[in-house]
Formats: structure tokens, sequence, C-alpha cells
């Protein structure tokens, strides 16, 4: 199982990271251009000191010399930080003072009398070179001069360069996070908030939460939350409405049970023991009737509030059986059961229990209150949209009973039977789950029509 990760985590990480990669980019950039400035700077006095060399360069009577005196040269060379070094050397002559161990170019390497930089080593030392060929008239020969210096001022200076640069963006990016911190700390405060105040709430609170004050962006999930809490409250008053009266329901033909089991306890003869066992069944058969609807309820609510997943169910054959089934009971009652369906079989998505129950229900309603004697058909419709039709002969329902017949536990008064009112509701409920429009056909005094039409808009 995966580690739930943390909201507050991954903000600071999104906003901290590209600032942290900005200040790298940006010491990177400024350790470049700090290098670049003062490799220039020193650069520029090594040349002039090469060229200042240059100018002790002579030539009398075609002969080269070179005349430094020693205190020049040591003045020169004096530096409190850095070593420095120099060469002479002609084309003719070869080396003509300075430090001989000093890296220098060929002379054929240098072009037009442009200066050339180098990086070597002397004596265990890194050092920047610069050489410079000069000509000195009238001589026509080359003499080179060449000048280094090791490297400790250029690194010092960029090193101050490097903190000056730095250290403000270091405490930019302090700065910076502290606030990103307190930021993401102040923007989940509401949710924070939000989780606090439903925790506090009773299990029975369905009351929608307050968001007046609420941010926009978390206005979207108290109003999903309003939503859930909307359709909870809607569904407890739905269940605990079913619950009493499921109660009330069961609680006359179990209190008639216990009634005729106490008398047969009591029955001094035969016949009256039998006929009250006949009673004891007969509520029996009531019970474990209510008890059956309300399990098909109970599946019919459980595959609803899932996705359900529907199969190809042949409405011809689901007929055709449960009217051989039902035959029996309406021959019981003197009813003639007919059936009408193509040849070919008519398809439709969906749960084939629950739509078996369905057309069960409306057979038991047609037979439990039609006239004795009378005619139930149950016909199948291909086209234009597949559909279920049961018709009877019996006393009708009235114009303003036909919506009320679909609510639980409701019966038309006067009606006879011995119903719980939860047939036509399981009928709805089937009916809606299937996306199947339900229409009721009946002038109130004979005849009703059922038609269940599936896939309609």
């Amino acid at each position: 199982m995966n580690k739930p990760q943390s909201l507050r985590r991954q903000l600071l990480s999104k906003l901290t990271l590209p600032l942290v990669f900005v200040v790298l980019l940006g010491a990177g950039s400024s350790y470049f251009v700090a290098m670049h400035y003062t490799d220039l700077a020193y650069d520029r006095w090594l040349l002039d000191s090469a060229k200042s060399l240059a100018q002790e360069v002579h030539a009398k009577q075609n002969h080269v010399t070179f005349d430094l005196p020693p205190i020049a040269v040591e003045v020169f060379r004096w530096d409190d930080v850095d070593k420095t070094f120099f060469k002479v050397e002609s084309q003719g002559e070869g080396f003509m003072a300075g430090d001989a161990d000093l890296p220098s170019p060929a002379l054929a390497s240098l072009k037009n009398n442009e200066p050339l930089f180098s990086n070597g080593e002397i004596d265990g030392h890194e050092v920047r070179i610069v050489s410079v060929l000069t000509r000195p008239m009238p001589s026509s020969e080359s003499v080179l001069v060449s000048v280094a210096e090791t490297l400790n001022k250029r690194y010092s200076m960029m090193t101050e360069i490097l903190l000056a640069v730095l250290l403000p963006q270091v405490l930019l990016l302090f700065i910076t996070g502290f606030h990103v911190w307190t930021g993401v700390k102040r923007g989940l405060r509401p949710l924070n908030d939000l989780a606090g105040h439903l925790a506090e709430r009773s299990a029975r609170d369905f009351n929608p939460i307050l968001d007046a004050d609420v941010p926009l962006e978390v206005r979207s999930l108290t109003h999903t939350i309003n939503d859930l809490l909307q359709r909870l409250g809607s569904t407890l008053i739905t269940q605990q409405r079913f619950i009493e009266n499921a109660a009330h329901q069961l609680r006359t033909p179990l209190a008639g049970l216990k009634l005729q089991a106490e008398r047969a306890l009591g029955a001094d003869s035969p016949e009256a023991m039998k006929a009250a066992l006949w009673h004891i069944k007969h509520a029996a058969d009531r019970v474990a009737h209510l008890s059956t609807q309300l399990l098909v309820l109970a599946r019919s609510e459980a595959v609803s509030q899932s996705a359900p997943e529907f199969k190809a169910v042949d409405l011809v054959k689901l007929a055709r059986e449960s009217c051989m089934d039902w035959a029996p009971r309406g021959l019981d009652r003197d009813i003639e059961l007919g059936f009408d369906a193509p040849d070919a079989a008519v398809k439709v998505a969906g749960d084939e229990v629950l739509l078996r129950e369905l057309l069960s229900n409306l057979l038991d309603n047609a037979i439990c209150y039609g006239n004795s004697g009378g005619h139930i058909s149950v016909s199948v419709q291909p086209s234009p949209q597949a559909a279920l039709i049961v018709e009877d002969d019996g006393p009708g329902i009235s114009a303003s009973e036909q919506e009320k017949i679909f609510e639980r536990f409701y019966r038309v008064q006067g009606s006879q039977g011995e119903g719980c009112g939860l047939g036509l509701a399981i009928v709805k409920e089937i009916a809606d789950l299937h996306a199947a429009r339900l229409a009721v056909t009946s002038d109130g005094t004979t005849g009703t029509r059922f038609q269940i039409v599936f896939g309609a808009e």
C-alpha cells in the first residue's frame, strides 16, 4: 500500500526546488563572469608588464641587447602575494635574461605582433603567461618577451566577487523560503479548519457547511461535501422511513402469528387446532412474502449505488419462463394467462434476476387483484424499442391513484388482496435502474396496462 503523500511537502518541493535551481544557476554564471573579468583585468596588467620589458630591448650595431639593472629587476619581481617571472629570448641568440625554465611559445606561433596568453607551470606553481614579440630598430631580429605570474590574486578576487554576489542570493533564498513556508501554511489553513469543523460534527448533522469565508479554490470541495451531505441525509431519511414502514408491516402478521400459535396451544379439538395452524401458515406466508420483497428492494438499491454490470437478457425467453411459472397460480384463481412474443430473441442490457422479479411482481399484482375468471396478457414488443407489457381486465386504477401506487407500502384503499404495498414500488425501482420508462394506463374501472419501454429517452 502506497504511503500517503503530504500536500505541504509537495507544494514546498515544487516551489523551493525551482528557486534553488535558479540560485545555483546564478552562482554558476556568477563564477564564470567573475573568472572572465578577473582574468581580463590581470591579463591587461600582465600585458603592460611584458610591454614595459619589451621597451628595454635595444639594437646596437645589429646586435640585440636587454639592459635592465638588478634593482629594476628586483622591483619588477616584487609582489607580496604572487610570484612574477619573465624571460627574454631572441631569434638569433636564444635565451637572454630572466627565468630560463619559464615555458614560452615558439616565435613562429606569434602572428601580426599580437600578444599570446597561455597557462603553464614553473617551479611547481601554476602561472598565467603572456608573450609579446618585438623587433628593435634598426635590427630585423625578433625578440620574444614572456611574463608570468602565479594565480593567487586572481583566485582571491574571484572569491571576493563570488561572495559579494552569492551572499545576497543565499540570503534572498532563505527569506523567500521562509515566505514560501509561511505562505503554504496559511494557504492550507482553510483545509485544516474544514477538517476540524467536520471532525467536530455529529454523525447525524447533515446541514451544509458554511463557506462564506472559504477561499474560492476550497469552495469546490465544500460544495462537493455539501452535495454529499445532502444525498446522505436524503438516503438516511429514506432508509429510516423504510425501516419504520417495514417494522409496521411486519408487526401485523407477526402479531397474528403469535395469536394463532397461542390458539393452537390452547385448542381442545383437532379441528380447532387445524384452523389455528392454517392461520399460522397464512401469516407465515405473508411474512415470507414481505421479507422476500424487502430483500429484492435491498438488492436493487445495492446495484443502483454501484456501477451495474449489465448483460444481454432475452426478454422473450424471460417472459415465457415467468408465464409458465405463474400459470398454475392463475389457474387457481380461474384466470387465463396469455403470452404473445416474436419468434426471434429481443435482447436488452440488464440484470436478469431483477428483470425476472419485475415481471413476477407485475404478474403477482395482476393475479392478486384481478377478477376471478378474468384474463391477463403478457407480450414482448421488439420495436421501435424493446418493451414488456402486462395487461389485465381487473377493476382498474383511478387516475388519482396511478402516481401513488409506486410508493413503498402504499395500497389502494378498498382494494382486495393482502399485498404489502411493495410490489409496484419494486417494479419502479428496477425500471429506473435499467433506465426504462414505466407507464401505467387505466380508465379506473376496467383493466390496467403496465408497459416498460427499454432504451427510452
